[in-house]
């Protein structure tokens, strides 16, 4: 705990800590970082980071072509430490960036839209205990190194590499807190089913990381019942709410603690029932959409509006059977399930995934730790 003699601990010349404190000011001024003090890097310490990935540094991970600016080994490296990473952490990063680049909106430009999105994370595997990623307790909130910096580092890349800067080229609205960092890991020692990633194929103990583009985190308080049927519901309900971005291809992952996965799995319910049962429920009445101005589509951009609205079409292709009713998932995979928190509460999260045109069937992108996606 840190004390009042901590704070006058006199081990470390005051010279080297004013010389630091300017370097941090002078990396603020070069807006080189996301608003926190960043680890100042040296060519040495850089060295370590790459040491640690058999790659070329010069070789590119990502692209956004329309800024034609592109992020190298290297670059990733460099933001990787000056987010307080570990160089063992690096390796993680990288097949962050990896998958990162195989979804299609952060390279069309999401993360300058008003919409505000951020990158979010998953961490499978053994790298999880190697480098020590939480995957209990405060999952979305703080106090652990390596869930910080990996997540953090993303964040240093898209300003310092593609120029991502608050009320400049980021042009969201409001934005998230996930915009600082957002990198979880699952619970899989306490789920009662298989791993996130191994309904992509890959082994158990494959180390894999899970991207995808969310807006936001909503918390489901449900310490009531032990009904599969009404905590289901209780997801349901956050999904279809009428606040959200209700788009045909609307998609969310259900992150469980392990208290609410073991009422499903006790009551004989997998992932795939636990998804065919949020799809079928998440509809909305005709009449609840005509009430906020939603009852329709867009022509242009398929996000809902009224109906009197001059570029409107009816939404008879968003897979309803009744013309009264409105789906507002387009398919079961569109639900992605993970365990992950304390087993302490029933407290679970849905993270609203950000999904537009084409449609994507599988709403994430992966790639693994140290090999090819």
């Amino acid at each position: 705990m840190m004390s009042t003699t901590t704070l006058n601990d006199t081990s470390v010349p005051e010279v080297e800590v004013d010389r630091l404190r300017e370097v941090l000011e002078y990396y603020w001024t070069k807006e080189w970082t996301d608003g926190l003090p960043v680890v100042p890097v040296t060519e040495s310490y850089l060295d370590r980071f790459l040491a640690t990935v058999l790659r070329d540094p010069e070789e590119v991970l990502f692209t956004i072509t329309h800024l034609n600016r592109h992020l190298t080994i290297r670059l990733a490296a460099i933001n990787a430490a000056m987010a307080g990473c570990l160089p063992e952490y690096f390796p993680v990063v990288v097949a962050a960036w990896e998958a990162i680049a195989q979804e299609p909106h952060p390279a069309r430009g999401i993360w300058q839209s008003t919409t505000g999105t951020a990158p979010f994370l998953v961490v499978n595997g053994p790298i999880r205990h190697e480098i020590d990623l939480n995957s209990q307790g405060n999952i979305f909130g703080s106090g652990f190194r390596a869930n910080a910096t990996i997540g953090r580092a993303i964040r240093l890349g898209c300003i310092n590499v593609f120029g991502l800067h608050p009320h400049k080229l980021d042009q969201a609205t409001q934005g998230t807190p996930a915009k600082y960092s957002s990198c979880i890991a699952e619970n899989e020692e306490q789920s009662p089913w298989p791993p996130l990633h191994t309904e992509y194929g890959f082994d158990a103990a494959d180390s894999v990381v899970t991207a995808y583009v969310i807006r936001s985190v909503m918390h489901i308080e449900a310490r009531h019942t032990m009904e599969p049927e009404q905590l289901a519901m209780d997801f349901v309900d956050s999904i279809r709410r009428t606040g959200a971005l209700i788009h045909e291809y609307t998609s969310a992952l259900l992150v469980l603690v392990p208290e609410h996965a073991e009422v499903f799995a006790s009551a004989g319910w997998s992932k795939d029932d636990l998804r065919a049962f949020v799809f079928e429920h998440s509809v909305r009445d005709r009449s609840e959409l005509v009430e906020v101005g939603k009852d329709a589509l867009s022509h242009k951009t398929r996000w809902r509006l009224s109906s009197e609205h001059p570029d409107s079409m009816p939404d008879t292709a968003s897979g309803s059977d009744e013309p009264d009713l409105v789906r507002v998932l387009s398919h079961p995979s569109s639900i992605q399930i993970m365990v992950a928190g304390a087993n302490n509460a029933g407290v679970s999260a849905v993270v609203e995934i950000f999904t537009l045109n084409p449609p994507r069937e599988n709403p994430f992108s992966y790639s693994k730790v140290g090999g090819a996606a």
